[in-house]
């Protein structure tokens, strides 16, 4: 069984449509091989624990970094909560939480 990667709803779809072109290629990217060698061989600097359920992406571009935290349900599915620009070199803990929140109707 193959995992798939999708986004939570259409806030979400915004979030990402507004990270800079090179930042959404490389969120593509790393999709592409969670689907292709599933998302247990896809590690670090790819993919990073946070807290509880919740994962982050990292990415990288020319235009700074992003992060999109994402969760995992049933069915090998990774479900992207929340995407956002980092400004900080930690994780602020509202976009933990925001994510959190979000992560709840993720079955």
């Amino acid at each position: 069984m193959t995992w798939t990667v999708e986004t939570l709803n259409e806030t979400v779809d915004a979030e990402v449509e507004a990270l800079p072109a090179d930042t959404r290629a490389r969120l593509a990217r790393i999709a592409k091989l969670i689907e292709e060698n599933g998302l247990e061989r896809v590690g670090e600097p790819h993919v990073k624990h946070i807290e509880g359920r919740l994962w982050e992406i990292r990415l990288r571009g020319r235009s700074g970094i992003s992060r999109a935290l994402y969760v995992t349900a049933v069915g090998r599915r990774v479900v992207i909560v929340r995407t956002f620009s980092k400004r900080t070199e930690k994780t602020p803990r509202r976009e933990i939480a925001l994510a959190l929140a979000r992560a709840k109707s993720v079955e």
